[in-house]
């Protein structure tokens, strides 16, 4: 599923629409941890979780700073990024992986195009920059390590 994040005019609003995904993206890695049979991969995915913990955290400061709104839990898409997550859970941990890669597809789009927004300052720009190379980090480890499984 393409996202739309990034795509906003104002800077509120991509502020917003990022706190939302990375609320959906730590709901569906909290499913991930409980769903994976194997300890080791659960502990890695569990790391991830706290990248995002930290992200959601550092939005949270943007949104004071700009006077965006601040969802306090995710929307709509939590369904999809969870869900998936839980059909996977029928084919095991590669599948797993495999359906966490394709919401790390989202959350790498987003922080691109955050990475670029016109509206943002230096600092959102940089903390976009740096969330982007977790994204792309996590996205190569799912994906790497489903191909593995």
């Amino acid at each position: 599923m393409a996202t739309t994040v990034g795509n906003e005019v104002e800077i509120k609003g991509l502020v917003r629409d990022l706190i939302l995904l990375e609320r959906d993206a730590i709901a569906a890695y909290e499913s991930t941890i409980e769903k994976l049979s194997d300890p080791a991969l659960s502990q890695q995915v569990a790391a991830f979780r706290q990248d995002h913990l930290q992200h959601l955290d550092v939005l949270n400061e943007i949104a004071a700073e700009t006077g965006a709104e601040a969802p306090l839990e995710g929307d709509m898409k939590q369904m999809l990024t969870t869900g998936k997550i839980a059909l996977a859970n029928l084919m095991g941990d590669g599948a797993i992986l495999k359906a966490m890669k394709t919401n790390e597809d989202d959350t790498v789009t987003a922080y691109e195009r955050a990475a670029s927004h016109p509206d943002a300052i230096e600092k959102s720009r940089a903390f976009f920059a740096k969330a982007l190379a977790d994204e792309r980090r996590h996205r190569a480890w799912m994906e790497e390590t489903a191909a593995a499984l």
